[in-house]
């Protein structure tokens, strides 16, 4: 069964077209990013953008209507981006892992639904960990039935593009016991979106809080998440490959600006040298930075081509899925330490000036430091020594 989406969405037809619209994404969200950030203005006409230019179903499979590009060519995309605007490039990863999950869970009927509702332009956001609870796995939000009719009620925090939204994902504790993941309609009754996320990076994708009182779902857009522990996949994997081009996208600006901010700097009186960028040490730590970026990049395609190998089989084993984890974990390391590493040289060697606000270089540490936040690296180098040594196989979740 295949879709036409609504007269003004564009359909990614092919890996190439996916990466030219991810380009005019870029050059649109880079020309009011700063100010953006500097008022922590919501890209209402960016994810606009995005969605017009069909890139919410690049990786929908062809046979629903979407490109389904490779896993390499996504990388690229949301690495494209997230130079231009890490903001802008963190909101749509939440859309395009979670399709990922619906395609391995899903019924027929609801990957119809969705994957249609996606091609027409609407956009997925979740409703993510809730907060005051021992760790983010564990759930107070709650699905009730009454009359044959299903209800959520809870409060979700780091809802991050909820105010983008059409639908928002909501996982919730169904009356049986288990997990379910909901799909809500952001603007049913009962739902508020509340934008009051104030880190201190990051600080324009809307990941919020999302509050739930008695909120009505259609019965068709329930799934059930223990599936995912009935076989293995690439689950953890693909959602972490998302990340690892977010940093790696921070780290790509953030090195642009290096450039630029050293040939504008002056050089230490010490150096009796004529630039800045003649400075011995300085062009010491620019190479450093560099083959830093490269390896995070080289990292990232091997990471993302294994999971294009993995795409060709009908199923995968537990130590094919590993795998996945495992080398997209590696490049979680060295992008995770090139954003910050690359960034915050970016302050130094651009010296006293760099710290201008009219330069608004701070952004890409703040940046930085606040997405390297999540799935943090020192559990990825426990399970590279772990699956290394003892042939452990890394858990099964969306952080590894």
């Amino acid at each position: 069964m295949s879709y036409l989406a609504s007269p003004n969405i564009h359909i990614i037809e092919n890996d190439q077209d996916a990466i030219y619209a991810a380009h005019q994404v870029a050059n649109f969200a880079l020309q009011g990013r700063d100010a953006r950030d500097q008022n922590r203005t919501l890209p209402f006409a960016e994810i606009d953008l995005f969605s017009q230019m069909g890139l919410g179903g690049l990786r929908i499979p062809k046979q629903f209507g979407g490109a389904f590009v490779s896993n390499k060519t996504l990388a690229q995309v949301f690495r494209i981006i997230n130079k231009a605007d890490s903001s802008v490039g963190q909101i749509p990863q939440n859309q395009i892992s979670l399709l990922h999950v619906i395609n391995i869970i899903a019924s027929q009927e609801q990957k119809d639904f969705i994957y249609k509702e996606i091609l027409d332009g609407k956009r997925l956001a979740n409703g993510g960990p809730e907060r005051n609870t021992k760790d983010t796995t564990t759930l107070k939000t709650t699905l009730s039935i009454e009359n044959e009719r299903y209800f959520l009620d809870g409060e979700k925090f780091y809802s991050t593009g909820s105010s983008f939204a059409h639908w928002l994902a909501i996982k919730a504790i169904h009356p049986a016991g288990h997990v379910v993941l909901a799909l809500v309609e952001r603007e049913a009754q009962g739902v508020t979106v509340i934008d009051n996320w104030n880190g201190f990076g990051q600080r324009t994708t809307s990941s919020g809080t999302v509050k739930l009182e008695h909120a009505e779902v259609n019965p068709l857009l329930i799934f059930d998440e223990r599936i995912l522990a009935t076989q293995p996949s690439s689950r953890g994997a693909f959602s972490q490959l998302l990340q690892v081009a977010i940093d790696v996208g921070i780290a790509e600006a953030a090195l642009a600006d290096t450039y630029s901010a050293v040939h504008k700097a002056r050089p230490i009186v010490d150096a009796q040298v004529e630039k800045a960028s003649f400075e011995h040490y300085t062009l010491q730590e620019v190479g450093k930075s560099i083959v830093l970026l490269d390896a995070a990049i080289l990292l990232l395609e091997e990471a993302a081509e294994y999971l294009d190998e993995l795409d060709q089989l009908e199923t995968i084993n537990e130590q094919q899925a590993a795998q996945a984890s495992i080398l997209v974990a590696e490049a979680k390391v060295y992008a995770n330490d090139a954003a910050l590493h690359i960034s915050e040289k970016l302050l130094e060697l651009g010296g006293s000036r760099s710290s201008l606000t009219t330069h608004h270089l701070d952004q890409h540490w703040r940046n930085a430091r606040v997405h390297t936040l999540h799935d943090p690296i020192r559990w990825k180098l426990h399970a590279l020594g772990s699956y290394y040594l003892n042939n452990t196989l890394p858990a099964r979740h969306a952080w590894i």
